[in-house]
């Protein structure tokens, strides 16, 4: 079991959440806002994406994650923050009779491209997403070959950011380990094993566990799954040694039928941890224990 615990809240997402919960943050002073009331319930880490405040939908445009951190550098909130790479790799196919018409949601761009925002701010992590995976049951494919993953590995590395590796199934993590071999990973990149999401990897505990035993020894990782899964996942993650991520990315719920807020799931992440004889560790401690910038 890891005794020394780092929580990440994953603030907000580009899922169709915003008409779900209230509390999902939109604005980048609103999200900021959440983050900082995750900082104060007991999370190290920040995981953001940023949305258009009037369609409420996923955004790339720096501007908006440039103002989120400048929020966050302004207040006395030490935060770790963490910035996802993601955006940029909708493919929605046509329909039957012509999959090459792409519907007019797609948001397809190279592994640089998606990088722009990375480069402009140079925050302390950075997520990759690890392959390509069907999302849910039309016509979206999530598309992260294995070039656009070495180019945006090799650039990440190049910043100076910490790379968190997004696994979203089996062969995620294959070739991630891959690109450890090649080089193109720093030795301190961080496993995010993420389950649950249609059609990735199930959640399930035994296949939690086989990837854990994947892992290169002294990783630092984290598993989370969606909804009402995400507590239990949080406790499996501790147990297996790895780090404990929630959020309004992930689960809206506090319980049955109750909207959470950010700050509610930290601090139900938080008991959990020390009623399990473990320690919540700060910021500062995340970054000595990640070796982020400046630290290592």
């Amino acid at each position: 079991m890891n005794q020394d615990v780092i929580i990440t809240c994953a603030i907000n997402g580009a899922g169709d959440t915003a008409d779900k919960n209230p509390n999902v943050p939109i604005t980048p002073e609103q999200i900021a806002n959440s983050a900082i009331e995750a900082w104060n319930a007991g999370a190290a880490i920040a995981h953001i994406h940023v949305r258009d405040p009037e369609t409420k939908q996923g955004s790339r445009r720096v501007e908006l994650y440039a103002e989120v951190c400048e929020r966050l550098h302004a207040s006395n909130c030490d935060v770790v923050i963490n910035l996802t790479a993601g955006m940029g790799g909708d493919l929605y196919i046509g329909p039957e009779e012509n999959p090459t018409a792409f519907c007019p949601e797609t948001d397809l761009v190279g592994g640089l491209e998606r990088l722009v925002h990375i480069e402009a701010l140079k925050p302390e992590i950075c997520t990759l997403d690890c392959g390509s995976v069907n999302f849910g049951d039309n016509n979206l494919v999530y598309v992260s070959t294995p070039d656009m993953l070495r180019r945006g590995a090799a650039r990440i590395k190049e910043l100076g950011v910490t790379v968190e590796l997004e696994i979203f199934d089996t062969g995620n993590l294959w070739f991630a380990l891959q690109m450890m071999k090649e080089g193109l990973l720093d030795d301190n990149a961080m496993f995010q094993l993420c389950q649950g999401i249609p059609w990735g990897a199930p959640p399930d505990f035994t296949l939690l566990k086989g990837m854990v035993d994947m892992l290169p020894n002294h990783s630092q990782w984290t598993a989370f799954a969606l909804g009402r899964n995400q507590l239990p996942w949080a406790a499996q993650s501790a147990l297996l040694g790895g780090h404990v991520r929630v959020g309004l990315e992930d689960n809206l719920y506090l319980e049955k039928g109750v909207l959470a807020t950010n700050g509610q799931l930290v601090e139900r992440a938080v008991n959990l941890i020390e009623n399990m004889g473990a320690r919540v560790l700060s910021p500062t401690e995340a970054r000595e224990k990640l070796r982020l910038r400046g630290t290592q």
